[in-house]
Order: structure tokens, then C-alpha cells, then sequence
């Protein structure tokens, strides 16, 4: 990577090599907190709705945006530290700003930034028309962004084919559930509903709807077939709702030692899924 000396009204010109050949970005140089995009950032980092209204979402670091790059991300902006020249290849059009490392401190969503920053287009998240997939997890009112994150990159480590999530869950593109995704938000679906609108759909797939609970029916989960179904992990605090166990055909026990009496939503969702991907019947 080399840097030629042309500025021009606050842009700079990288030369960037890959595979043999040189090609020439942009490179737009910011150092005012109170620019319009550093401005735009900052909001759009805490705001859930104009996230929605804008339809993008803020990711940081280099992992994140190679998984961007390699999954079909749709990039809108990347803000470089000063000092750390692009890394990758980015579509022709993505705006390309460098800015300060404290500035870029001031606008990232961690205490440590990780030298780059960006806007990616959000995927389509309303439910779909129908499920063509035979693997779903679904979540109800878990409201944590890291165990949200953790489930979506759990989910597709072991083969889900999507993540739905139910009213009162956390926003799937807050920075933190995104950032502990670790990439799995450019591979697999996240999709948002209700219960009434996710029951036809579940339906005429021929899926179905088992939840994490106890009542008079729940099995062990090592006695059923996931092969084919949706499993429903609940809230931290309250579990399954009442609604959705009224529309569940079964419930699913963990099993665990006598000592223990549950587990966290992600370690739930972390064996539910195995057993899902993996674990067949007993």
C-alpha cells in the first residue's frame, strides 16, 4: 500500500494493490466532531429507530468487514484511523473517510476502537412469505444485545437456517449485538414478527413450534427429532410467555444436574441448537 502526495480539498489518493494491479480511491479526510457524518454516526450508533428509517447499521472492525465484503454487504461508508491504510478491496462507490484515531474513538461504539468503522445496508428483516428452510430458532423476548448476538453466531455455527426473532427482543443491529456476531449478520437471515404472523408460516411449512419450558408434556431433549422444527429459547427473566407456550405443540427439557437449576439464554440456546445441527435422537 502506498500513498501518493496529492491532496485535494481535504482527499487524499491511495493506490490500492491487489493481485498485481494498482487502483486509485478516494480517501476523504475529517477531523471536525462536528461534521454531518461524524454528527450522523454518533446518532445513528444509540438510535434503534433512525437505524430503521435510514436503513443501516454501524459495524466496527476489521473481521466484521471482511465478512461484509465476502457475504455481499451492501457498504455505504468506512472511516479509517489515521495511520492505517485500507486493508481490502471495497466496491467502487463506498465512500472512504479517514479521521483521527481520537475522533474516531469519539464515534465508535466501544471504549477500544478497532481502526475501522462502517455503515452496511440493512438485509430485508420483515418475516418472509414462506420458511423453505427445515431449522428455525426463534426468540421471545430476550432482550440482552449479546445474547442475542451470541444465539444469531450459535445459530449459524450449527446449521440453522434462520433466527426469528418475537416482540421484546433487542434490536439485531444494535453495534452490540452485531459486534458479538462476529460476522454471522452477513450469513444468516434474522427476521422480526409476531407470533400470529410466524404460526401460518410454520404451518404450511410443516414445522413444528417446540418450547424450552416445563409443563405436563415437556421431554427430555435428548429423546425428540430437531431435524425438522422451530425452537423457541425465552426472556432472562421470565422464559417462555404465555402466549407462545399456548402455541407450542411441546416443550423441551434440558437435562442438567440436580444441583443446577437452569441455564442462561445463550448456554440454552447453545444446546438446543447442537441438538438441532447435530444431535439426531438418543
Amino acid at each position: 500500500m502506498h500513498e501518493k502526495k496529492a491532496y485535494r480539498r481535504g482527499f487524499r489518493r491511495y493506490a490500492v494493490v491487489l493481485s498485481g494491479w494498482g487502483e486509485w480511491a478516494e480517501m476523504e479526510t475529517i477531523t471536525s466532531r462536528t461534521n454531518p457524518l461524524i454528527t450522523r454516526l454518533r446518532k445513528l450508533t444509540g438510535d434503534r429507530k433512525l437505524r430503521r428509517q435510514q436503513g443501516v447499521m454501524v459495524c466496527e472492525g476489521p473481521k466484521m468487514l471482511a465478512e461484509a465484503l465476502k457475504w455481499g454487504g451492501r457498504l455505504e461508508v468506512v472511516l479509517w484511523q489515521a495511520g492505517c491504510p485500507p486493508l481490502a478491496e471495497l466496491p467502487e462507490g463506498v465512500r472512504q473517510v479517514e479521521v483521527p484515531a481520537d475522533l474516531l474513538k469519539a464515534v465508535a461504539p466501544t471504549e477500544t476502537p478497532q481502526k475501522v468503522l462502517f455503515l452496511c445496508a440493512l438485509p430485508p428483516f420483515a418475516l418472509p412469505e414462506e420458511l423453505t428452510g427445515a431449522k428455525y430458532l426463534v426468540l421471545d423476548g430476550l432482550q440482552d444485545p449479546g445474547n442475542v448476538g451470541t444465539l444469531w453466531r450459535t445459530a449459524d455455527a450449527f446449521g440453522a437456517d434462520g433466527l426469528i426473532l418475537l416482540p421484546g427482543c433487542a434490536d439485531p443491529w444494535n453495534p452490540k449485538t452485531l459486534r458479538a456476531t462476529m460476522g454471522a449478520c452477513f450469513r444468516l437471515p434474522v427476521w422480526e414478527g409476531t407470533l400470529e404472523a410466524l404460526l401460518p408460516l410454520l404451518k404450511r411449512a410443516g414445522l413444528p413450534l417446540y418450547a424450552t419450558a416445563l409443563r405436563e408434556d415437556t421431554v427430555d431433549l435428548r429423546q425428540i427429532t430437531l431435524d425438522r422444527a422451530a425452537v423457541v429459547i425465552g426472556s432472562e427473566g421470565r422464559g417462555v410467555s404465555q402466549p407462545v407456550l399456548a402455541a407450542s405443540q411441546r416443550t423441551l427439557r434440558i437435562p442438567m444436574t440436580d444441583r443446577c437449576e437452569s441455564l442462561n439464554a445463550a448456554a440454552a440456546g447453545a444446546v438446543v441448537l447442537w441438538r438441532m445441527g447435530f444431535g439426531g435422537t438418543q
